[in-house]
């Protein structure tokens, strides 16, 4: 047991000192940020997860605590007792002759900067190896050494400063859902593998040969039986496991903020979600969210901006202009929109700085979506030139056009012709292209909105196949039920996300409850009878006793956490995340097993594979 931590107790943290503290005894810990060596004093700056304060070793003062600072390097871990002095001045070193002046010694980059800590006593807890890393911020250090050394990356302020916040957005929701009457219930992790939806992962049963628990994907099926239970208002903070394919948003093992609620229509539950929002966003950054938040239907973010999480710090907006283009007399978009598609255009207005440079590179950028991207330039009169669509459109069409989208002389238009969905996703995306090339994206604003009435089923324009676009629980709009057996297409959902800049941070729907629509929403998808009670047939007996009609919202507290910290990638506000492959290069997992465990599991492994 260390004898330092036997008589003294940390008083404060290094983030804590103020000049209101000078001449008090403190006692502080945490690591060797850096040293400075001027012979009769050693200056060190200590560092824990709330900041850095200088302390200092005195010769002349205690000549052994100056011979321990002396061995100090970088990340050894220490305390200290000493007393807290302002900084003062001292003079100049200034050149040969000139008159020397006082300089104030004051640190203005860190909170602390008025004061530093003089060493009465000082004790190393531990020495360090040299870090393969500084610990700093503004590092650039490759990301396979970083996760490799993530406890040292985790030491990094900014890195310590997200999981703070990470931390704050999570007590803040447990204490704003507990006083509206909900209740955190824990569900299973290990669950019933049901086929569709997102690949799960598989948990061998030893104790039941040659079946399988799968790890749940989210606890979707479970809220609602708690629903049927009667909780009434549910809520957990729970981890969740997807096989997928990985990008920076996307982690393997993710957490939700899962909710659900009884006797609920959508205004109630989306006025209590807008609460829970606005006091973290009140409570976490200090700013005040006006509410109630945006609503927009699907069919507007799709038409306006092509995708349904539209970024609204950007003011540019897309238009439809199929129909002129239907009888432009140019062929080649003639015969897209023929075959079914659409053709959607974007005003890029003239004061904007649009270079050639910029346009040119929009065929490529297409390319990448599987379309093809035009321009033109708008000139007097509505005139137009710049492209082939300048010669191939009649004068007919280009005034509509023009009027449409409401083009004046010097604006730019940019347009994709294509199927709707292949043409709305990249018109979306070069919006959000021009408008990061054009800073025209407003950095510093919260822009939130509700996207409402989606498309209840997607469908697959190659095979006509019909899928739930949420789940098969998700109740259709009531003025829609009618459709459900003629023309499920055109069924909306009650279904809602919560759109944040741009990226989805919530979504949730009301669920059906009755008997009779279940059945229809499952005909409509095509499932058989046998594969529902397969799937599901737990919680359609449970659905037999009484359900409530409820509803619910799960949101991404990775997303969120990622959002409000301002973290480029979701693996900054994560502590051990795992790379794109799924690996974690610090444990070095996933690892081979002994076939002496598989065999125990009853699993049986090629023979080309690696085990133990």
């Amino acid at each position: 047991m260390s004898a330092f931590l036997s008589t003294h107790t940390r008083t404060h943290s290094c983030g804590a000192l103020r000049a209101g503290d000078a001449g008090k005894k403190v006692v502080l810990t945490g690591w060797v940020q850096s040293y400075r060596d001027h012979g009769e004093r050693i200056f060190i700056d200590l560092r824990d997860r709330d900041g850095v304060t200088q302390v200092v070793a005195d010769k002349s003062r205690i000549a052994a605590v100056h011979t321990i600072a002396d061995t100090l390097r970088a990340e050894w871990c220490i305390g200290i007792v000493g007393e807290v002095r302002m900084r003062g001045e001292q003079l100049s070193r200034g050149e040969p002759g000139e008159e020397r002046k006082l300089k104030k010694m004051t640190n203005e980059k860190i909170p602390t900067g008025e004061v530093e800590v003089w060493i009465d006593e000082l004790e190393v807890f531990s020495e360090a190896e040299t870090p393969p890393f500084a610990i700093e911020d503004n590092i650039d250090t490759n990301d396979t050494v970083r996760l490799k050394y993530r406890y040292l990356d985790l030491r990094r302020p900014r890195l310590q400063k997200n999981l703070v916040m990470r931390s704050q957005i999570t007590r803040t929701t447990r204490d704003y859902l507990g006083t509206h009457g909900f209740l955190e219930i824990e569900t299973p992790f290990m669950v019933k593998y049901t086929p569709g939806g997102a690949r799960n992962f598989l948990v061998p049963s030893r104790l039941n040969p040659g079946n399988f628990y799968a790890l749940a994907e989210s606890p979707q099926i479970f809220k609602q039986l708690l629903m049927v239970a009667g909780y009434e208002r549910y809520f957990q903070i729970v981890r969740c496991f997807r096989d997928e394919d990985l990008r920076n948003e996307r982690q393997p093992e993710f957490t939700q903020i899962d909710i659900e609620m009884s006797f609920v229509n959508e205004q109630i539950l989306q006025t209590m979600m807008e609460g829970l929002i606005a006091t973290l966003w009140k409570d976490v950054l200090g700013i005040e969210l006006k509410l109630p938040l945006r609503r927009m239907a699907y069919a507007e973010a799709m038409d306006k901006y092509g995708v349904d999480k539209p970024d609204l710090r950007l003011d540019l907006t897309l238009c439809d202009i199929t129909e002129p283009t239907r009888t432009s007399g140019y062929g080649i978009l003639e015969s897209v929109v023929s075959s079914g598609g659409i053709v959607k255009a974007l005003r890029v207005p003239k004061d904007e700085k649009l270079t050639r440079a910029i346009l040119d590179g929009l065929a490529d950028f297409a390319k990448s979506f599987g379309a093809q991207a035009a321009w033109i330039k708008v000139g007097d009169g509505g005139a137009w030139s710049g492209g082939p669509a300048a010669k191939n459109f009649n004068e007919a069409a280009r005034q509509q056009t023009n009027q449409i989208a409401k083009a004046q002389p010097g604006d730019v238009l940019i347009f994709v012709a294509n199927k709707a969905k292949i043409a709305n996703t990249t018109m979306g995306a070069i919006r959000l292209h021009i408008g990061e090339k054009l800073g025209l994206i407003r950095k510093h604003e919260w822009q939130f909105m509700w996207l409402t009435d989606p498309p209840l089923f997607e469908v697959d324009d190659a095979t006509g196949e019909i899928a739930a676009a949420h789940h098969p629980f998700t109740s259709p709009r009531t003025a829609d039920e009618p459709l459900l057996d003629e023309a499920p297409a055109k069924v909306l959902a009650r279904a809602y996300d919560l759109v944040l800049n741009g990226v989805e941070v919530g979504g949730g729907s009301i669920r059906i409850h009755r008997s009779d629509l279940q059945a229809r929403a499952f005909k409509a998808l095509r499932i058989s009878e046998d594969d529902q009670r397969a799937k599901f047939g737990f919680l359609l007996d449970a659905f037999k006793y009484g359900p409530p009609p409820h509803g619910g919202i799960a949101f991404g507290l990775d997303r969120l956490a990622m959002l409000m910290t301002g973290a480029e990638f979701m693996r900054d506000v994560i502590a051990f995340p795992k790379t794109q492959r799924g690996s974690d290069l610090m444990t070095e997992c996933p690892t081979a097993v002994s076939k002496k465990q598989l065999e125990e599991l009853f699993i049986q492994v090629r023979p080309d594979l690696p085990t133990k």
